[in-house]
């Protein structure tokens, strides 16, 4: 018995068929509709992000098996806080402020793909991922709050694994997120109106050699 594996990326519940698709599996022989409908009816829960699929085939009676891994940390994130992308310009603005519970939970999810020797290692991933979108942690940058799990200050909410968050927490977050945003806004205007000022100053002139003696 041979058996090939394929790794696709696929939108959680909308795999279709295309020239990747059947660049993939043409050369198998199997049904790839059969492939398609089976992998949308497992990843239906993960709609709205990319999810990492292997599909076992084999190759002498065309039968398949899924194994469905978890959508990457960055997908999570994006679902957990209703945001389509993360910040293309972080210097500018930050895309979102995300709770640490929300960061526990993520990392809950993603803890046994990460290999992680605990939960706080992938905590510590999870506010990796966060840096390079530019979400915010309890308002603070990812360096800060990776600085802050060392020191022990959320071992409490980890081992507790606690995930939810208050309504009060949520309004507060979001407080917090507009406050820095408007920050960094004033903080580019002034710079830019710095660098209009340097533009309209006249250039010196050069002072002749009598001159300086």
């Amino acid at each position: 018995m041979s058996k090939e594996k394929v790794d696709v990326m696929i939108e959680g519940g909308k795999a279709s068929a295309g020239p990747a698709m059947g660049q993939a599996f043409g050369p198998l022989g199997v049904n790839i509709q059969d492939i398609l409908a089976k992998i949308n009816e497992k990843t239906a829960d993960f709609k709205g992000m990319k999810v990492p699929v292997t599909v076992i085939v084999d190759t002498e009676d065309k039968s398949f098996e899924l194994e469905i891994g978890t959508p990457p940390a960055s997908e999570l994130i994006k679902k957990e806080l209703g945001i389509q992308k993360g910040s293309g310009l972080q210097k500018l603005k930050k895309s979102a402020n995300i709770a640490m519970e929300q960061i526990i939970k993520v990392a809950r999810m993603k803890s046994d793909s990460m290999l992680s020797k605990n939960l706080k290692a992938s905590v510590k991933t999870v506010i990796g991922s966060c840096g390079a979108m530019g979400v915010l942690i309890e308002g603070k940058s990812p360096q800060e709050i990776n600085q802050e799990v060392d020191s022990g200050k959320y071992d409490e909410m980890i081992n507790s694994e606690k995930t939810e968050v208050s309504d009060e927490k949520n309004s507060q977050l979001q407080a917090d997120l507009k406050e820095v945003n408007d920050s960094l806004e004033e903080l580019y205007s002034k710079e830019l109106a710095k660098r209009e000022e340097e533009k309209e100053k006249p250039a010196e002139e050069p002072v002749a050699e009598e001159e300086k003696k």
